[in-house]
């Protein structure tokens, strides 16, 4: 995964990209292709299957490569938005 703090929004085009909002929950999750996601709300904990925890929230743009596994944990209720490449 990767991270980038406050990142340049208009360059990237995030304001036309879908959204998605999810309450308080722990799920598995496995990303078939790579997702960018930019964060507008909420904290969550994303731990990939052999990997550190990383924690996400409001003005983060994560980057999930294609074929991660992992386990998702909403403190806050999030909502971002998302893209594939």
């Amino acid at each position: 995964m990767e991270l980038e703090r406050h990142p340049s929004l208009e360059q990237l085009g995030v304001s036309s990209w879908p959204t998605w909002e999810c309450g308080i929950s722990t799920f598995p999750w496995h990303y078939d292709s790579t997702e960018v996601g930019y964060f507008l709300e909420g904290t969550v904990t994303v731990t990939p299957e052999d990997g550190e925890p990383l924690q996400v929230g409001k003005g983060d743009l994560v980057t999930f490569p294609a074929g991660m596994s992992c386990t998702w944990e909403v403190h806050h209720p999030v909502k971002k938005h998302y893209t594939f490449k």
